[in-house]
């Protein structure tokens, strides 16, 4: 019997993952080793390797398979980059879904290194490699500017109430404006240099430019989604960076008996939730197109939200389809956001949806 793959896979937290390799033969069985634990540092990746080469077979393939969770997979990942391993990164919505397919419903860190160690040999992926400098560092800038508005916000929210409060003594409403206003000179900073950064790239420029001719997007939530997508690296269709952002659709219904709000998920990326809400505000004033989508979905609906939910999913969709086919949005191109390749009618989320 002959072992034709083997995979690691790993489940992976802030300060330590577990790990399991599965083993895949010729005659289509399979098998697993003990599950370990490393520390999520230097010396708990070389830990890793030193297990792995004793408990591998040699002169077979091996991978390493992670999910893509936060940021914290992404020391190992490069570690692993970094020394030639082949490294597959997945979304956790694609995890979820072969985890459903096996019918797992019990959740540990020790079965979840197991059932992704499988993942990585019955299933082919593709080969993980960094990301762009570029694209990596605007992740950084888009997330401490979002960190900086909400400080920014929370200080407004103590200023409203000193205000408002009896006999507050001038020193703390004088210090809360000191502190505004330092935090407002480094939002624009922070602006600048994502203006900057975007400068020096002329292909990431161009394309950054293309999709700013959406109406009511701005600067700011395209080089958001773009950064929080890695470029839409891993992105293969409207259907996966729909979940991929929280607003893939959680129905309640069973029988007759039971038939709850369809609301998103909101089990994805919240940075990029976060900044489509305004814009798809703006849009249903100002955007023709998305003011008739937005119109017609709220007719009969208890809440507006329904259609703000709406048009902020199809303005990532759009800007998906923008950076994916590299060209300008035309809004006489017919009298609906166009879809992205790959998506059929089954992967629209229904629009009456709720947050």
């Amino acid at each position: 019997m002959e072992t034709l793959k083997q995979s690691i896979g790993i489940d992976i937290s802030k300060d330590s993952f577990t790990a399991c390799l599965c083993s895949y033969y010729s005659d289509s069985t399979h098998s697993f080793t003990k599950v370990e634990s490393f520390k999520n540092d230097k010396k708990g990746f070389n830990q890793l390797l030193r297990w792995v080469r004793k408990k591998g077979e040699k002169n077979v393939k091996i991978v390493y398979l992670m999910e893509a969770t936060g940021v914290y997979y992404e020391r190992l990942a490069y570690h692993l980059f970094s020394i030639k391993q082949v490294v597959h990164v997945v979304l956790p919505n694609t995890s979820k879904h072969y985890f459903s397919s096996l019918n797992i419903k019990t959740k540990t860190d020790a079965l979840d290194a197991k059932v992704l160690s499988r993942f990585g040999v019955e299933r082919e992926h593709k080969n993980w490699t960094p990301p762009g400098k570029n694209i990596l560092h605007l992740r950084n800038l888009t997330r401490y500017h979002v960190q900086l508005q909400e400080q920014k916000t929370a200080l407004l929210n103590i200023q409203h109430s000193k205000e408002h409060s009896q006999d507050v003594q001038k020193f703390i409403l004088n210090s809360n404006k000191i502190l505004i206003t330092q935090i407002e000179k480094q939002i624009d900073k922070i602006i600048k240099q994502i203006e900057l950064l975007i400068a020096k790239d002329e292909e990431l420029k161009n394309k950054i430019d293309k999709i700013l001719t959406i109406k009511g997007v701005g600067l700011i939530t395209t080089v958001t989604v773009i950064a929080e997508t890695l470029g839409f690296e891993h992105i293969k269709n409207g259907k996966q960076l729909v979940s991929y952002a929280g607003y893939d659709v959680v129905q309640r219904e069973s029988g007759t008996s039971i038939k709850g709000k369809t609301k998103i998920s909101k089990k994805g990326n919240r940075y990029i939730r976060k900044a489509l809400y305004f814009p798809a505000m703006s849009a249903c004033r100002y955007n023709t197109i998305m003011k008739e989508n937005y119109l017609r979905i709220i007719k009969k609906k208890p809440s507006k939200m329904v259609g703000q939910v709406a048009i902020q999913r199809k303005l990532l969709i759009l800007i998906f389809t923008l950076w994916k086919n590299n060209t300008e949005y035309n809004c006489d191109y017919k009298k609906v956001v166009p879809s992205v390749k790959n998506e059929t009618t089954q992967d629209r989320i229904p629009e009456g949806i709720l947050l």
